[in-house]
């Protein structure tokens, strides 16, 4: 069971989600810390509403935490209950921290002894797990990054600086740095270059108490590059996926790629 539920959740990030029902997230308790108590609580769930944890939990394998010097650090006090993983983090240095779940998944089927087979799992199993010789052999790669962005005192971008694996975003500002009724400059990247005509998705949370989504939808521009001005304060959830065939292994032949962030807008 619990396999199951790491492969659906993995499978949830890895996918364009203008085209599913349910959404991944992170949403910490806040995302500008300046005090005595540097601590934050961070909530992770795919869920019908944003942000509120009613579908499944969203698994905590995959979590990175880079600091404001780069390095990793680890959660504390993490659990994964029916609905939600919870994790707590402490902001022991002065910057911007980066969390982020990434995936980087295949998917294969194929015939054995007439019957179908299916597997999920990573390149680095592929080659042990899938036969060689399998027969109808169909596989594609997923890349998904969910993530959002605290910063504790002074900001900072070593955090932000990006991968180069699959979907990135960069705030030509700083994602801790959005305020109600200005304009915000965002660059997506896919494996480190800026990608032009990327739809994009915006919609402020509390979905649950309203009866339109009120999406906001932009296109990156020749440069990559998109603008959104927030209507008013409150946590926004941004996603956006696309598809290629820059796959890591050659039996795959499609690759797609899903990025989606939480990032908190801040009354004028």
């Amino acid at each position: 069971m619990k396999r199951t539920l790491v492969l659906a959740a993995a499978m949830a990030a890895a996918l364009p989600f203008s085209a599913l029902a349910h959404k991944a997230w992170l949403q910490p308790s806040q995302t500008v810390i300046a005090g005595t108590n540097p601590w934050i609580t961070v909530d992770a769930a795919v869920s019908n509403d944003l942000f509120y944890f009613n579908h499944v939990p969203l698994r905590l394998d995959s979590l990175v935490i880079t600091a404001p010097d780069g390095s990793t650090v680890q959660p504390q006090n993490a659990a994964t209950g029916k609905f939600r993983s919870v994790f707590d983090v402490e902001l022991t240095q002065q910057g911007t921290y980066r969390l982020a779940t990434v995936n980087n998944g295949l998917s294969a089927s194929w015939e054995e002894d007439g019957k179908p087979k299916r597997w999920r799992g990573t390149p680095a199993t592929f080659a042990t797990e899938v036969p060689k010789n399998a027969r109808n052999l169909q596989v594609s790669q997923s890349v998904g990054r969910v993530e959002t962005f605290v910063t504790n005192g002074t900001p900072n971008d070593t955090a932000l600086k990006p991968t180069n694996q699959g979907i990135e975003m960069i705030a030509l500002a700083h994602p801790n740095d959005l305020v109600a009724g200005e304009a915000a400059r965002f660059r997506v990247l896919v494996d480190g270059k800026p990608t032009a005509g990327l739809a994009l998705e915006i919609t402020r949370g509390g979905t649950r108490y309203r009866n339109a989504q009120e999406e906001i939808k932009v296109s990156t521009d020749a440069k990559g590059e998109f603008a959104v001005t927030w209507p008013e304060a409150g946590m926004y959830w941004l996603e956006t996926g696309t598809e290629d065939s820059k796959t890591s292994i050659k039996e795959a032949k499609k690759r797609r790629l899903s990025y989606v962030a939480t990032l908190e807008v801040l009354p004028e």
